[in-house]
């Protein structure tokens, strides 16, 4: 059965993505929805946790999401989750018998701590519930399933993991029309976005100037986030 708290969400990221003018990702909707709740969780009362304060500690934040969290504004929350992970990283690198003349070991244990991020953590987590009663609903609502055609691109990261888990959840029939369905809206949204950008460049040849835009002015950004997934400043 899926988890409601993982259904809503999703049906109003697709409801939110059908009615837009511009054509975006839904999954990128949800991305960025798990990423402010984390966020705000993480700077909030959880931050003083027992429990996540020794997961923040060992995992650290990436560089990324060390900035957001610094946008947040909250100096004194940021410097007391600092203060407490830079102690461990002293500890686990420094402190700890690292009995290797190489000094290999203190390599992995720096490697072990600066590629690992509590937030990525958390946010994949919740993603992989979105992908799977993604295909849930789509083998069981039928509402859901006519909202899903009307999708007009997935950004191509987020496309690669729906095929995954439409492959993994549905059986060889239902998969079929599910990729004949995702396929269909990707193939048509990449000529469009390929006809955009090819028509952006155009429009830096003198000879179209007085041509009209039309959907191309903001294709530079839109295949960015196609391509690579994430919202880029418009």
């Amino acid at each position: 059965m899926p988890e409601t708290i993982y259904t809503i969400p999703i049906n109003e990221a697709f409801d939110k993505t059908e009615e837009s003018e511009t054509p975006s990702c839904p999954f990128c909707e949800l991305y960025e929805m798990l990423e402010n709740n984390a966020l705000e969780a993480v700077m909030g009362a959880a931050m003083m946790e027992p429990d996540i304060r020794i997961e923040t500690n060992r995992l650290g934040f990436c560089r990324n999401h060390f900035n957001r969290i610094y946008e947040k504004g909250n100096r004194l929350g940021l410097a007391l989750i600092l203060e407490s992970h830079i102690a461990e990283v002293n500890e686990k690198v420094f402190k700890k018998p690292l009995f290797d003349s190489k000094g290999e070991k203190s390599e992995k244990a720096i490697e072990s701590i600066s590629e690992s991020c509590y937030l990525c953590n958390k946010i994949a987590y919740s993603l992989t519930k979105m992908f799977s009663n993604t295909i849930y609903i789509w083998e069981t609502d039928e509402d859901f399933r006519r909202k899903f055609k009307n999708q007009r691109c997935f950004c191509l990261p987020h496309y690669r993991k729906l095929l995954q888990y439409g492959r993994n959840d549905l059986d060889k029939k239902q998969f079929a029309e599910f990729f004949e369905v995702a396929k269909g809206i990707e193939k048509k949204y990449i000529e469009s976005l390929g006809e955009d950008v090819s028509w952006f460049c155009k429009k830096f040849d003198y000879r179209y100037d007085n041509e009209p835009w039309g959907t191309a002015k903001d294709s530079v950004p839109r295949a960015l986030d196609f391509l690579s997934g994430g919202k880029t400043e418009k």
